[in-house]
């Protein structure tokens, strides 16, 4: 049985303003088995040590080209694009503006 991974781009935050992280792809293995907790400790994992890798690259093709060349399942999730809509502060006391400008 083949691995299976997800090739994706990590979103921005909404707890940062900037974009930074957000230009590298990723290859990441999804889970063979599922997670269950340790009888003495009680602390939840598994014995897959493939979703512990992380693979980043600078392109979807360089991760497509490596999932191929691998023999890997993937699936490519492509990021939603992020429309920009240009704001000027003078827009808000702008003559024939629609609404009421409030305090």
């Amino acid at each position: 049985m083949a691995a299976r991974a997800r090739i994706f781009r990590h979103p921005k935050t909404a707890m940062q303003s900037g974009r930074a992280g957000t230009a590298e792809w990723v290859l990441e293995f999804e889970p063979a088995e599922a997670r269950r907790a340790d009888p003495l400790m009680g602390w939840i994992g598994s014995a897959d040590t493939q979703t512990q890798v992380r693979l980043k690259f600078e392109s979807r093709d360089e991760a497509v080209a490596y999932a191929t060349r691998e023999g890997l399942q993937f699936e490519v999730e492509l990021p939603h694009e992020r429309k920009f809509v240009p704001k000027s502060y003078s827009d808000n006391f702008r003559f024939g503006r629609s609404e009421n400008w409030t305090h």
